[in-house]
């Protein structure tokens, strides 16, 4: 098994070169970096896995991405979506403040279960638990 014709230029290996050296950047750009450092050195791709102990599908999804979108995307992790957050800034300012709101007649102060319960009476949010509250105001301070 052949693999990927890598042709870096020089000043890409070098690039790579000094990444691998430093040390500092993430094992999976370091890696990255080895990968194309040594399909540079028209290694085989079952001698590379072997050597960095990978998955060969590492190193064909590398030199893909190198062949087909540059030397910054091949080495670099894009971006991951997530879910998105559902306690923004405003939700928790709301939350902080009905703490330190007047606690309901008949209590001293807010509890945690009170404090849930009346956020999702005033519609705040479809449903929240007393630990997350303590968790928001927690971090509030």
């Amino acid at each position: 098994m052949k693999g990927f014709k890598i042709k870096l230029k020089a000043k890409e290996e070098q690039i790579l070169k000094d990444i691998v050296k430093k040390g500092t950047e993430k094992a999976r750009k370091i890696t990255r970096c080895r990968i194309l450092l040594l399909c540079n050195a028209n290694k085989n791709k079952t001698t590379i896995a072997s050597i960095l102990s990978i998955n060969p599908n590492t190193i064909s999804n590398t030199c893909r991405r190198f062949l087909g979108e540059g030397l910054e995307s091949a080495i670099n992790e894009k971006p991951r979506p997530g879910a998105p957050t559902i306690f923004d800034g405003k939700l928790k300012a709301k939350i902080t403040a009905l703490a330190c709101s007047e606690p309901p007649e008949g209590r001293s102060q807010w509890s945690l279960r009170l404090l849930a319960d009346k956020a999702v009476e005033l519609e705040l949010i479809d449903s929240i638990s007393h630990a997350k509250i303590g968790t928001i105001l927690k971090k509030t301070k």
